[in-house]
């Protein structure tokens, strides 16, 4: 097989990667539930840990958090019921107000904004989509993903004009006059899904979205939630108990514990070098060959026959693995401008399914 003539000076010299700039920044982010919470959490110097909480008779929901969500990331949170994940991606947008600490949207203190700023933001540069659907059940699909752009003060041509593009974006074409109540769970959640996202917001937040929906019709959200980032790109805080769903979507993961983030990074770190036992437990089932991407196992090109089929560097192991039922000993791997840039052996993908 030929190898572009760039390849192997790329290949030999390592180049700096640049993460992209940061559109959300959390910094030492409390929300504590408790009489005198910020002035107890002031006198401390923002460290109390959870015997000094207890002592003082308040609730750490949300505990000294740091992180950057970056642009065009899907960033999600997770942890079992009661580890603050929804209180913390409603302080990102001050629907509930923080203790203390610092965010950051776009690079503007959102803590020192107004209210009606905040109104603002949220109107025009914010999505958010929930696990209930929260549908206007006297409002049809359009008058429903149309809302927001009316609450804007958009004209009626436009706000529908729009409504209707999101509506096809996510697959409802002829369901634009039907009621909520003539839809199925996973079409309430399309209409949903449009609805936040017929704002055009710079960063979109959801919160346990198909939670509610049974196993298929939550798989087919999943799948349809890929389609809808490869098209937009958005920068996404996605939140879930569903360590399978996290790893399915996420680009980086955040596991949070009584109030705090114990690890954060992709889906592979966390799976293979879990930084506490708490972690490890949490990914204790995870398959290692549904967490694993292609290039993290891939070798140089040179070993790929000229004939072999070719897969994306993304794709986990799990998803590449059928391609060698049909006797393949080899796959090429390309890169996201369809370059070939390493190959996937049989033997490779055999020995990490049998490590569980």
């Amino acid at each position: 097989m030929d190898i572009p003539m760039n390849l192997s000076a790329s290949m030999s010299e390592p180049k700096l990667v640049c993460r992209p700039e940061p559109k959300l920044v959390c910094r030492k982010v409390w929300k504590l539930f408790g009489a005198r919470a910020s002035a107890i959490l002031s006198a401390h110097g923002g460290h109390l840990d959870a015997a000094m909480l207890a002592a003082e008779g308040l609730v750490g929901a949300v505990r000294g958090v740091d992180l950057d969500v970056h642009v065009g990331e899907i960033f999600v949170i997770m942890g079992l019921s009661g580890s603050g994940k929804s209180t913390l991606v409603r302080l990102m947008s001050r629907l509930v107000e923080p203790s203390a600490g610092e965010i950051l949207f776009k690079g503007e203190n959102l803590l020192s904004a107004s209210t009606s700023r905040m109104i603002e933001i949220r109107r025009h540069q914010m999505g958010m989509v929930f696990q209930h659907f929260a549908l206007l059940p006297h409002l049809t699909v359009i008058d429903n993903v149309a809302f927001p752009l009316d609450i804007q003060g958009m004209n009626r041509t436009r706000r529908l004009a729009r409504a209707r593009e999101m509506i096809e974006l996510v697959g409802l074409n002829g369901k634009e006059q039907a009621f909520p109540r003539e839809l199925s769970g996973g079409q309430q959640q399309r209409v949903g899904i449009a609805r936040s996202l017929a704002v055009e917001p710079e960063i979109w937040f959801l919160d346990e979205p198909f939670s509610a929906l049974d196993p298929l019709i939550r798989r087919e959200m999943q799948d349809e939630f890929v389609r809808l980032q490869s098209v937009l790109k958005k920068t996404i805080v996605f939140i879930t108990h569903d360590f399978d769903e996290a790893i399915r979507l996420a680009d980086r993961i955040a596991i949070m514990k009584d109030g705090e983030i114990v690890q954060m990074g992709s889906p592979e770190e966390i799976v293979l070098t879990p930084a506490t036992h708490y972690v490890a437990e949490f990914t204790r089932g995870v398959a290692r060959a549904k967490v694993v991407r292609v290039a993290g196992l891939m070798t140089p090109a040179s070993a790929t026959a000229s004939d072999a089929p070719v897969i994306s560097a993304s794709m986990t192991v799990a998803e590449a693995a059928p391609l060698f039922l049909a006797g393949a000993d080899h796959l090429a791997v390309a890169d996201r401008d369809g370059r070939i840039v390493g190959s996937l052996a049989r033997e490779a993908v055999v020995a990490l399914m049998l490590k569980g």
